[in-house]
């Protein structure tokens, strides 16, 4: 049963990620600031995808002009 719930946890986070990592790619952006911008969500697990979608998703084309 354990496992299962880890399953779906993993499954969870990882479309979280897909979604933000889409986002990012949606958003007005140069290349390099896309390519950080999903590295940092993507290598920061959940932390990385709450901070998105709660705080960076309104900042984020502004720090990659």
């Amino acid at each position: 049963m354990i496992g299962f719930m880890g399953t779906i946890i993993y499954l969870a986070g990882l479309g979280c990620a897909v979604w933000c990592v889409l986002d990012i790619w949606k958003k007005p952006m140069a290349l390099p600031g896309k390519v950080i911008a999903a590295l940092a969500v993507l290598l920061t697990s959940w932390v990385g995808i709450l901070v998105y979608y709660f705080w960076a998703r309104e900042h984020v084309t502004e720090w990659f002009k």
